[in-house]
């Protein structure tokens, strides 16, 4: 694994989600859930979504563009894991080549009088360019996990 960028540029994301912090969690650590949310924009579909959730343990997830566009996979590994609470991995870009650099993300799941306080930290961006990059691909990813969540229980088994 490559160590990840000494980059002082970062972001930082604050949501109040109407679900509990175990469900939340459970969307970022369930494959069948990431494959429901995890996209940058409207028509975009997440073909892939791979997760060995343990210290060590690697994750892949891949959106692909409307129309059957370019397919952007992230990947990386899991540096600290608290279920329902906590998850700490590196995030790298796959089609960017074996010299992309690597970022680290932070997750944080805290209990809210409304379901949870859900922060995202990324650190180690590159520039302030791929900051303003990432600020936009996190909100829409953040604005379809708002719209899985508000989903019920039995509408998602029928899917």
């Amino acid at each position: 694994m490559q160590a990840a960028s000494s980059s002082p540029v970062s972001l930082r994301i604050i949501r109040v989600l109407r679900a509990s912090p175990e469900r939340v969690y459970r969307a970022w650590t369930v494959p069948g859930e990431l494959r429901r949310w995890f996209a940058a924009g409207e028509g975009y579909t997440t073909p892939i979504a791979e997760v060995d959730l343990r210290v060590g343990g690697r994750f892949r997830v891949g959106m692909q563009a409307p129309g059957g566009g370019r397919l952007s996979v992230a990947s990386g590994t899991y540096a600290e894991i608290v279920p329902g609470a906590r998850l700490v991995f590196s995030w790298r870009w796959e089609h960017d080549g074996p010299a992309a650099p690597t970022t680290r993300l932070r997750l944080e799941f805290r209990p809210h009088p409304l379901g949870t306080e859900f922060i995202l930290i990324h650190e180690g961006l590159a520039d302030q360019a791929t900051r303003e990059q990432h600020i936009t691909g996190w909100q829409e990813c953040l604005d379809s996990l708002e719209r899985l969540l508000a989903k019920s229980d039995s509408e998602l088994e029928e899917r």
